[in-house]
């Protein structure tokens, strides 16, 4: 990946993560939000620290498996905002916007996995 297309990358990550933890202090304080809520707040930030240490794979193997990583999380945060919006808990643009992030950030991540999964066999 191209060192600026990288830095955007991660940048929106960052963002993505900090919006996370907005939405999730805003969501009621009862059992379940407080639940799922702890499970988006973990979720919705591993992407912006595991694509960091993608950045410093060790090899081509380890930076697929770092940003299949990230991929899964942010699959998990999808799945977490869609309850969150069907249980009415937060009703806003930010959430619709959130959803937006999510479905595009995956889109990255599954199209820039499998870019590297086929150079993985071209010859170095």
């Amino acid at each position: 990946m191209k060192q600026n297309n990288a830095l955007n990358l991660e940048n929106r990550l960052i963002e993505f993560a900090s919006r996370i933890i907005d939405l999730v202090e805003a969501l009621p304080k009862r059992p379940a939000p407080k639940h799922l809520g702890g499970q988006l707040l973990r979720s919705g930030t591993s992407p912006a620290l595991n694509y960091g240490e993608a950045q410093s794979a060790e090899s081509r193997e380890d930076f697929i498996h770092k940003m299949k990583i990230c991929q899964k999380e942010l699959r998990e945060t999808l799945i977490c905002l869609k309850i969150i919006s069907l249980r009415g808990w937060f009703r806003t643009e930010k959430l619709a916007l959130l959803l937006v992030e999510s479905n595009e950030l995956v889109a990255i991540f599954v199209a820039s996995t499998r870019t590297a999964s086929s150079k993985k066999s071209l010859p170095r």
